[in-house]
């Protein structure tokens, strides 16, 4: 983990194969993927290039609401975000904002941690 709270773990696959991968995973568990926003998509469409980068925005009500009544600045932060994106050697990589970070930076009580915690095993297995 560096400084920022940020997580990086090298994937096995392209940057759609991961998104692919992550939304069924995803899915199995019983989250919501509420968005997938293709940064490069949306740079390609206004001429500009960038190398394959996407956002996908997932949760669950049933998780988020708790965190948000304990600590409502955690809105800012959910539903919970990882990016997949390509370096500049063809690397894909999954990024996301560890649960601790998230803790520290909106003071969330430990009986409430679970809620988040599963972010780092859907990245994990995404990038296997």
């Amino acid at each position: 983990m560096s400084a920022n709270g940020i997580v990086d773990i090298r994937s096995s696959h392209t940057v759609d194969a991961t998104v692919a991968k992550l939304s069924g995973i995803i899915e199995a568990k019983r989250m919501t993927v509420f968005a997938v926003v293709d940064h490069s998509g949306e740079a390609a469409k206004v001429g500009l290039s960038m190398r394959p980068t996407k956002l996908l925005i997932f949760g669950s009500p049933k998780a988020g609401t708790p965190l948000m009544l304990a600590a409502p600045s955690i809105a800012i932060d959910l539903p919970l975000k990882i990016l997949v994106w390509e370096d500049e050697n063809s690397q894909t990589w999954v990024s996301f904002n560890t649960p601790e970070y998230l803790r520290d930076r909106h003071r969330l009580p430990p009986e409430l941690m679970a809620n988040i915690a599963a972010i780092e095993l859907l990245a994990a297995k995404a990038a296997e």
